[in-house]
C-alpha cells in the first residue's frame, strides 16, 4: 500500500499502549475486525473499547514497522456490553475499575454509558457505591463526557485533541459556548491556536468578517507576529495599514475595535515624539516596571563614586594584574552604584574587570549570584570566574500556576538572597525576562549588567541593553582599549573593523583568521566536511564534533544549517548496523549524533553528578547517547546532564553539526568555520558578521565571496527595532552622569 495515499479505517480500541498526557500523543492498537492496526497520532484521553473512525495514512516506521499516523478522528461511546465493559476497566472514569465496571455494565448492559451521562443517580443501585462514590464518580463521569463532547465539536472543524483538552483546561463545561460565539477565543495564549485556522473555523461558522471579535484576534494576531520579530510595540499608523490590508476592513472598522481595546486594557498605547506606539499588555507592562523600577533604584544608588583606588590597587598586586583606567572606572563604578552596564567588545578585558568586581564584593561580605539567558553562557562565564553561574531561569526556579503556565517562584514576594547579582550576555536578555528578573531581586541588591551591545540582540521583543545604553539613566562604561596580546589576533583586530564599518583583512595567512574565496556552493561545501572531518583534526587535533563549530546565517539554501547537517552528519557520523535511528520532519538522529534543543522546556528532568534538576533551554547543545526502541526513548548528554526524551519530543529537536548565528550567540567554541555565499540580504548585516566571528576562541574560517563579506559589513540598518524603553526611562527620571 501507497505510504502516501489517505485512507479511512474504522475499529474498536483494543490497548493503549503509550500516551503523553501533556499533548494527547497516542499509540494504541485498534481492532478492525479483519486485523490488529497500531495507530498513532494526538488521540486524547482515547481508552480501550472506543470506536474510532480514523483517517490518515500508512506509514513505515524503522523499529516498529507499518503503522497508521492519524491526520483526523471521530470517536464513538462503544455501544456494546463488552466494549462498554472494557472501556470502564480501562480506568476511563477515576474510580471505577474491573470489577465495579462489570457490575455496572451487568446491571445497564449496553445503556450504561447513557445512564451515566443523564441519570447518574441510578449508580446507587449498584452494591459498593455509596453516595460518597456516587458523586465521586458522577463529577468524574461529568469532566468525561463534556471533554468527549467538546472534542467531538471541534473535531468538525479538523482540530487536534491537543486543542481541546487546552480548551477545556481553560473553560471547562463552558468551552463550546464560549467557542461557538467567539471561535478567535482559541487564539488566547492558553490555547495558542493560530489566527488562520481560528479563521478556517469561523468562515465555517459563518462569522462576519467584520466581527469585534475577529477584527481584535487580527490586531492581537499582528502584535504578537511582529513581538515574534523583536518589536515589543508597533506604531499606530504602521498598526493601522497593517491590520486594514491583511484583515480587509475599514479604517473606520479598525478604529471602532481598536479604541474598544485601548479602553479594556486588551492593549496599550504610549505617546513618543507624539506619535501613538501600540503595545500587547505584557511587553507595556514589561517595559513600563523595567523604566519603574530602574528610576527606583537609582534613588537607592550613590548618585557619585566612592574612591576604591587602594582597593584596586591590592587587587592588582594579589593577582599580578594592571588594570588600566577604564577598567578602574568599571570596577569603582561596580563597587559605588547600585546598578550599571559594562559593555565592550572582545580583547578590551570585559572577564578580567568582572573577575575583580566579583572579587572585591566577596571581600567585602557580600553574597554574589552570577546568571546568563542561556546554559552554554552561564557555562561559559562561570569557566571564566571560577564561580558557578545559572541561567536566569534557573536562578529564578521555574513553577507553574493551576492553569499549567510557566510563571517564578522567585518575585517581589520571594526575592533572590543575595546583595549583588552579575548578568553576562546582557544582549540576549529580552524585556519579558529581564522584567522578571527586577521583580526577583531586593530593592538594596545590586545589579552589574555585561554584554556587548554591538551583537544581536534578542531574539525574544525589545532592543533591552541598547536601549538601557541610549537611555543615559544608569551607568554605563565602555571598555574600549584593545589589550596588547589581543591586538595580536585577527580575530579581535577584523571584529572591531566590522563594528567601525571597515572591511575585515582577509589576506592573512598565518593568524587566527582565514578566508578561502569559494563562489559555488558546492565546492564550498567540499571545503566545509574538508577542514571539519580532515584537515583541522589533522593540523590542530581539533574534535570535529567538540571542537569545531559551522555557523551559518541561515537555516535555508544548499550551505544553510539544514542541508550542512545532513551533509556533515553523513561525514562525520555515517549510518551503521549498531546504530539506532529515529526520525523527525526534517532530521534522522542517530546514537552519536550532535544536537541542539530548539524551544524552552522546563519539564524535562535531568540528572548531572547525583544532582537532579529541571529544564533544558533554546539553544543548549547535547549529544545522544543512545536510542531506546521499547521505551520509545532518547538518552542525551548536555554537558554532563544526561536527559530522557521521549520520540514524541524530537521535534525540539535539531541536528547541530551547523547552527545559526543567532543560536550561537552567547557560546564560544574553539574553532568557527562560517559559510558566506550571499543569496539572503535579510540576513547579510553587520552586526550578525560580528557576532559569528566572535564566537572563535582560537579560529576563524570564513568561505564564501569578499562580496558577500563587505555587504555585510556595509549593512548596518537590521538592529532597529521598534520599542519605547529608552523614552520611557528617560521619562521616569532624569539623565544622570
Amino acid at each position: 500500500m501507497s505510504e502516501q495515499e489517505t485512507i479511512k479505517i474504522e475499529g474498536t480500541v483494543e490497548s493503549v499502549i503509550y500516551r503523553n498526557e501533556t499533548n494527547g500523543y497516542t499509540v494504541l492498537d485498534v481492532d478492525t475486525g479483519d486485523e490488529l492496526v497500531t495507530a498513532v497520532g494526538e488521540l486524547g484521553d482515547v481508552e480501550a473499547g472506543e470506536v474510532l473512525l480514523m483517517e490518515g495514512k500508512y506509514v513505515t516506521h524503522i523499529k516498529f514497522g507499518t503503522q497508521f499516523a492519524v491526520e483526523y478522528c471521530e470517536r464513538k461511546l462503544p455501544s456494546t456490553s463488552v466494549n462498554i465493559c472494557k472501556y470502564l476497566s480501562s480506568g476511563a472514569i477515576k474510580g471505577i475499575g474491573p470489577a465495579l465496571a462489570k457490575r455496572i455494565v451487568d446491571t445497564f448492559g449496553e445503556k450504561t454509558l447513557e445512564i451515566m451521562e443523564k441519570d447518574p443517580s441510578k449508580l446507587l443501585q449498584i452494591k459498593g457505591i455509596s453516595p460518597k462514590k456516587c458523586d465521586s464518580i458522577i463529577e468524574e463521569a461529568k469532566k468525561l463526557f463534556n471533554l468527549r463532547h467538546l472534542m467531538i465539536f471541534l473535531s468538525k472543524y479538523g482540530l487536534k485533541s491537543s486543542v481541546a483538552m487546552r480548551a477545556y483546561q481553560e473553560w471547562g463545561h463552558q468551552a463550546i459556548n464560549i467557542i461557538k460565539n467567539n471561535p478567535y477565543s482559541l487564539c488566547s495564549i492558553n490555547i495558542g491556536l493560530s489566527f488562520r485556522k481560528a479563521e478556517a473555523v469561523a468562515a465555517e461558522m459563518e462569522i462576519s468578517p467584520n466581527s469585534h471579535d475577529r477584527i481584535e484576534a487580527g490586531i492581537t494576531f499582528i502584535l504578537s507576529e511582529n513581538a515574534n520579530a523583536g518589536h515589543s510595540c508597533l506604531p499606530l499608523d504602521v498598526l493601522e495599514k497593517l491590520a486594514i490590508k491583511f484583515l480587509k476592513i475599514s479604517e473606520a472598522d479598525f478604529y471602532d475595535t481598536y479604541n474598544e481595546m485601548i479602553a479594556e486594557e486588551k492593549i496599550f498605547e504610549y505617546i513618543k515624539k507624539d506619535r501613538g506606539f501600540i503595545y500587547l499588555a505584557d511587553y507595556y507592562i514589561a517595559e513600563s516596571y523595567i523604566a519603574g523600577r530602574i528610576s527606583v533604584m537609582q534613588a537607592f544608588s550613590s548618585p557619585d563614586d566612592y574612591n576604591y583606588e587602594k582597593l584596586i590597587d591590592i587587587e592588582e598586586q594579589q593577582n599580578g594584574i594592571h588594570y588600566e583606567t577604564l577598567q578602574r572606572k568599571a570596577i569603582t563604578t561596580a563597587l559605588s552604584r547600585g546598578i550599571m552596564v559594562m559593555t565592550g567588545g572582545p580583547g578590551t578585558g570585559k572577564t578580567t574587570t568582572l573577575n575583580a568586581i566579583i572579587s572585591l564584593y566577596e571581600k567585602k561580605g557580600e553574597r554574589v549570584m552570577l546568571a546568563a539567558p542561556t546554559g552554554r553562557a552561564a557555562k561559559r562565564i562561570s569557566d571564566l570566574t571560577g564561580r558557578e553561574a545559572k541561567t536566569i531561569h534557573r536562578l529564578l526556579e521555574v513553577t507553574f500556576d493551576a492553569g499549567g503556565r510557566l510563571k517564578f517562584k522567585h518575585n517581589e514576594n520571594d526575592p533572590l538572597a543575595c546583595d549583588v547579582i552579575v548578568v553576562d550576555e546582557m544582549s540576549m536578555v529580552d524585556v519579558i525576562l529581564f522584567e522578571s528578573l527586577l521583580r526577583s531581586i531586593k530593592l538594596s541588591c545590586r545589579l552589574v549588567m555585561v554584554g556587548d551591545s554591538d551583537q544581536l540582540p534578542s531574539v525574544g521583543a525589545g532592543n533591552l541593553l541598547k536601549s538601557l545604553i541610549e537611555s543615559s539613566c544608569i551607568p554605563v562604561i565602555e571598555l574600549k582599549e584593545i589589550f596588547r596580546q589581543a591586538e595580536q589576533s585577527c580575530i579581535v583586530t577584523n571584529a572591531h573593523k566590522i563594528v567601525r564599518g571597515e572591511m575585515p583583512d582577509l589576506t592573512q595567512k598565518n593568524n587566527d583568521f582565514f578566508f578561502f574565496k569559494r563562489t559555488q556552493p558546492e565546492l564550498a561545501i567540499n571545503l566545509i566536511v574538508d577542514l571539519v572531518k580532515n584537515r583541522l583534526p589533522k593540523a590542530y587535533k581539533y574534535s570535529p564534533v567538540d571542537d569545531i563549530q559551522v555557523v551559518s546565517p541561515s537555516r535555508k539554501g544548499s550551505v544553510g544549517t539544514v542541508e550542512l547537517n545532513k551533509i556533515l552528519q553523513t561525514h562525520l557520523n555515517p549510518p551503521g548496523s549498531m546504530k539506532k535511528e529515529v526520525k523527525s520532519p526534517v532530521y534522522t538522529f542517530r546514537e552519536g549524533d550532535k544536537i541542539m534543543q530548539t524551544k524552552n522546556n522546563y519539564d524535562i528532568v535531568w540528572s548531572k553528578d547525583g544532582e537532579q534538576g529541571a529544564g533544558i533551554y533554546n539553544g543548549d547543545i547535547g549529544k545522544i547517547l543512545s536510542i531506546n526502541r521499547q521505551r520509545m526513548e532518547i538518552i542525551i548528554n548536555f554537558d554532563g546532564r544526561i536527559a530522557a526524551y521521549s520520540f514524541d519530543m524530537v521535534n525540539q529537536l535539531e541536528l547541530s553539526y551547523a547552527i545559526t548565528v543567532h543560536k550561537s550567540q552567547g557560546s564560544e567554541f574553539e574553532v568557527v568555520v562560517m559559510p558566506l555565499m550571499g543569496g539572503f540580504d535579510k540576513l547579510y548585516y553587520r552586526n550578525l558578521l560580528y557576532t559569528a566571528v566572535t564566537r572563535a576562541k582560537k579560529l576563524l574560517i570564513i568561505i564564501g565571496t569578499e562580496e558577500a563579506v563587505n555587504k555585510m559589513v556595509l549593512n548596518n540598518k537590521r538592529t532597529n527595532r521598534y520599542t519605547c524603553l529608552t523614552d520611557m526611562c528617560r521619562k521616569e527620571m532624569k539623565p544622570r552622569e
